[in-house]
């Protein structure tokens, strides 16, 4: 291997993927494949959750701040169901992660501390776990009073 995978990252990818294309599996970098190819996995949770913290988040906010409801938060809410739904379609095996409560903890705690420091309500005025279903969540005509 001439590419370093720690030293040039992009280099090492695309010299990996001409040994794949000549056939020259005896000179891949195989650990390193691995972890990137798992890596991609753990890059669309990433973005599933994070979705996912920036739509509860906003339905926190809707229920909270009643008196700065606007079109942009509404518009945030169903665009945010709308890319969760679509990283699901695209990728299914993510659905898992919504019956997940370790995973749905998780966007619930980012949610809580990013409508904490959007609105200024301190956190402990959040509940301690998420008060509605993925479904509710992702309910396009669902908003909380």
């Amino acid at each position: 291997m001439s590419v370093a995978y720690k030293q040039d990252i992009v280099a090492w990818a695309n010299e990996q993927a001409a040994y794949i294309r000549a056939g020259r599996f005896d000179m891949l970098d195989l650990e390193n494949i691995a972890e990137e190819i798992e890596d991609v996995g753990k890059s669309e949770q990433r973005e599933l959750e994070s979705r996912m913290a920036v739509l509860i988040a906003h339905l926190l906010k809707w229920q909270y701040q009643p008196t700065h409801r606007g079109v942009s938060w509404e518009r945030t809410i169903k665009d945010q169901r709308k890319m969760v739904q679509k990283r699901v379609k695209q990728t299914p095996s993510l659905k898992a992660s919504l019956l997940d409560t370790e995973w749905i903890d998780d966007a619930w705690t980012d949610a809580t501390i990013q409508a904490s420091k959007e609105t200024g309500i301190e956190l402990i005025k959040f509940p301690e776990v998420c008060p509605w279903t993925m479904e509710q969540v992702l309910d396009d005509e669902f908003f909380p009073d």
